[in-house]
């Protein structure tokens, strides 16, 4: 999935975003998929299509268009085995077959009248077997005091079967390290996850100090992009990073039902953060 988060301009005539076969100029490389919003037209509309060989293929046009001048959006990208499917702002807008090898796809354009404040790549929740819905595309929050880390969020209810709780950010050029925490109203800590780059761990910590490793790739880079899933079932958290499924922690329900803060630290810039 791919999200693509800003503004369109009030006097916007057009924009455009291509997944292309390359980044050359001359010749002009082939493009898997062009979304073409216009507004300038009687009637606003969409356009997709495919170019090869420098040839446009034949066009798709869909008459009505989810977007504003002047307005936000969130458009989120969703690509499946022989089609891609878009939505913005939540709401399905189109799907468009595939012409030419999904993989030959290797680098995102946007043109045109355009502000764009995110692009995002986010994989596929692992928890989320054979679901043909849109992931959840959050907004990114960007230089958001309410993301300031440390940072915590209220849980309110604690933690229930079937509730997520979603991470995405930057990792910064010298992390240390990273911490996730939830806590109960004693302020006692039952769950607690760490990242440390000094030995490229990650680990559960339980209350009492005794660090239970993770035994997976260590997938937190400096200056990339990270995306953290926690999943609360019946007696524990599974846990996800950057789409991979990496097991879970055993938690007593009760526990997890008497938690009622999240808390982040370490060497981040959070972007997202949703209970």
């Amino acid at each position: 999935m791919v999200t693509l988060q800003g503004m369109v301009p009030l006097d916007a005539r057009r924009f455009q975003v291509d997944f292309q076969c390359g980044c050359s100029v001359h010749p002009r490389p082939d493009i898997a998929i062009h979304f073409n919003p216009r507004f300038h037209t009687t009637k606003p509309h969409v356009i997709c299509n495919t170019l090869y060989l420098e040839r446009w293929q034949a066009e798709a046009r869909w008459p009505r268009l989810g977007l504003q001048r002047g307005a936000s959006f969130l458009i989120l990208f969703l690509f499946g085995n022989e089609e891609m499917k878009v939505s913005v702002n939540g709401q399905h807008f189109l799907q468009y077959r595939y012409r030419l090898p999904l993989s030959r796809v290797d680098t995102l354009g946007i043109f045109g009248d355009i502000l764009v404040e995110a692009v995002g790549f986010l994989n596929i929740s692992p928890f989320a077997e054979g679901s043909i819905e849109y992931p959840v595309g959050y907004p990114f929050l960007l230089k958001s005091p309410s993301l300031e880390v440390p940072c915590s969020r209220a849980l309110p209810k604690g933690l229930w079967p079937g509730q997520v709780i979603v991470l995405r950010g930057l990792v910064l050029p010298e992390p240390k390290d990273v911490t996730l925490s939830l806590r109960d109203e004693a302020a006692h800590v039952p769950v607690t996850l760490r990242a440390s780059f000094a030995d490229r761990t990650l680990a559960w910590i339980a209350p009492w100090g005794c660090k239970k490793l993770i035994s997976a790739p260590f997938l937190f880079y400096p200056r990339r992009f990270f995306e953290v899933l926690l999943l609360c079932q019946e007696g524990g958290l599974k846990l996800a990073l950057n789409g991979q499924g990496l097991g879970a922690t055993s938690v007593h329900q009760q526990v997890l039902e008497q938690l009622r803060e999240l808390r982040i630290s370490g060497s981040v810039q959070l972007y997202c953060v949703h209970c």
